[in-house]
């Protein structure tokens, strides 16, 4: 079994997850951050915390990712091995 993640490989983890939600909240045509998360009823700090490598849940991923109707595949298509 290989060893579990450091701090430093989650942290750039979390960083493209970030950048990854940005891009297609972006694409979906949300350009304000605070709107979208208004539209999907988060709060704006949490989600901002997200697009900047904030540690998420997995289910509020899903929940994110459903509501910018993104498959977890293409989220995860490019970016992450």
């Amino acid at each position: 079994m290989k060893n579990p993640l450091t701090k430093a490989e989650e942290d750039v983890c979390l960083k493209k997850l970030g950048e990854r939600l940005r891009y297609y909240r972006k694409l979906r045509g949300f350009s304000n951050y605070e709107y979208f998360a208004y539209e999907i009823q988060m709060s704006r700090t949490q989600y901002g915390k997200y697009e900047s490598g904030g540690n998420i849940q997995f289910s509020t991923l899903l929940n994110i990712l459903k509501a910018l109707d993104v498959s977890v595949e293409e989220f995860f298509a490019e970016g992450f091995n």
